[in-house]
């Protein structure tokens, strides 16, 4: 991994705040995957904060299930969901035990292992630049070899999933705005401004309405 030695693994307390404020913090730390095949390691440039019981738009929205139980903490782990059956997506737990709030990490790029992600891109369909390989959720979790298996991680405690900080993280300009795909009142477009990303970064998604 390129420039370890000026990364710090993020602590525990420092997740354990409500998602909509570690959520901008997240931008420009990397996630990193270690398997046997290789290492690929992902720049975080987009992500979304959700807010458990106070967000209509969180899966924890009506209390805690089998499929959302991670997200009711510790933080520090990553809750991932199966969805339109077909893709998975990660999240960064957030918060103090027994609250549900989240960071859903929504695009990246990809800064280590790039043919490792092309790879695993290409297998799960078409791939044109760098720039996609971790634009969108779901393909950011197919570029690091996430899925279901991984639901419950922890990605402070030095495992083969790890969320760390490199020395620049959090100088970039952020930008934020309405989620995507989500609904709001009316269903006219969600009504919070709770997506977070580098300003100008060619690897953010393109914002969809619900």
């Amino acid at each position: 991994m390129s420039g370890a030695s000026k990364q710090q693994v993020i602590s525990r307390s420092r997740l354990a705040r409500p998602g909509l404020e570690v959520a901008p913090d997240l931008l420009g730390c990397e996630l990193h995957h270690i398997t046997s095949e290789g290492v690929v390691s992902v720049r975080l440039t987009e992500v979304e904060a959700y807010m458990g019981a106070d967000d209509p738009g969180s899966h924890a929205y009506r209390g805690r299930t089998r499929r959302n139980s991670v997200m009711f903490g510790p933080a520090g782990h990553l809750y991932v969901y199966f969805t339109y059956g077909m893709h998975f997506c990660a999240n960064v737990v957030c918060g103090d035990e027994g609250t549900a709030t989240a960071v859903l990490l929504r695009a990246g790029e990809v800064v280590a292992g790039r043919e490792l992600a092309y790879a695993r891109r290409r297998a799960a369909g078409s791939v044109r630049t760098d720039h996609d390989l971790g634009r969108g959720p779901a393909r950011l979790t197919v570029a690091l070899g996430l899925d279901r298996q991984y639901d419950g991680v922890d990605i402070v405690d030095g495992g083969p999933v790890r969320l760390v900080a490199p020395a620049d993280a959090g100088t970039a300009d952020v930008s934020t705005g309405p989620r995507v795909g989500v609904s709001g009142p009316g269903g006219d477009g969600d009504a919070h401004p709770w997506r977070f990303w580098i300003t100008g970064d060619p690897t953010v998604s393109r914002y969809r309405r619900a």
